[in-house]
């Protein structure tokens, strides 16, 4: 009511005074009326911001916890295997031995292995009832190899659902000696195998390797393939 009473007043106040005077006074007015509407008329305060709005999509992932392995820094291993080697012309027999081996980096590694095997008798001497090629000590397979091996897939196994070990296959290759049928044969072996490391400190291996090497028992020079399978395990160190 205040506001309008004055607003009256202005207005009344201006019909009794000279044009100038009502120019000035009309100005006058305008600015105050401007002024005075902004006292009067009520301030809209805008509604505070919320500060803790809730997320609309609350994520359910449960977490697992992991388990990360602890492997030994040491880069020698040496073990013992087990398997069956089919030496050309003279059968299929079980072969044993050694290896040992140096982890020069993550991907490369050297090997040496040493292997044993007894063969048994020829297509040939078995045909001709009787006639032996070789005596018994020479029928023992002996082989001494050195080779280098590269990790091509290292990675992680899984045995169930709660069980990851890591592991490797790798590719393998290197030269040695034979020693059989009498005589020292140079050898050329190549191969690939699968290590999965149980604990820290235990890997269990699995190859399958080609020993090349060229024997003359009957006269003449021939190049055998001698594949051998195996298994076993090696301790870090």
């Amino acid at each position: 009511m205040e506001c309008r009473t004055g607003l009256l007043l202005l207005s009344s106040g201006a019909e009794h005074r000279r044009p100038g005077q009502r120019r000035r006074m009309s100005r006058l007015q305008a600015l105050f009326t401007t002024w005075l509407l902004g006292c009067c008329l009520p301030v809209v305060a805008a509604p505070p911001l919320e500060s803790n709005r809730q997320q609309v999509i609350q994520p359910q992932q449960p977490r697992r916890d992991i388990k990360i392995p602890r492997i030994d820094t040491e880069d020698f291993e040496i073990g013992i295997y087990g398997g069956v080697m089919s030496v050309e012309d003279f059968g299929t027999n079980s072969v044993y031995g050694l290896r040992a081996a140096y982890h020069i980096t993550e991907d490369f590694f050297i090997e040496g292995a040493y292997g044993m095997t007894d063969t048994g008798l020829t297509s040939y001497e078995r045909l001709s009832g009787g006639a032996r090629l070789l005596t018994d000590s020479e029928r023992q397979l002996r082989y001494y190899n050195i080779s280098l091996g590269y990790n091509l897939l290292p990675g992680e196994s899984f045995i169930g659902r709660n069980h990851a070990f890591n592991s490797s296959l790798y590719a393998i290759g290197g030269i040695g000696t034979t020693d059989f049928a009498g005589d020292k044969h140079f050898t050329i072996n190549f191969g690939a195998g699968y290590r999965l490391l149980t604990t820290d400190w235990l890997a269990l291996h699995a190859d399958v390797r080609d020993h090349v090497f060229d024997i003359d028992i009957v006269g003449t020079d021939k190049t055998t393939h001698n594949i051998e399978i195996d298994a076993g395990f090696t301790i870090f160190f």
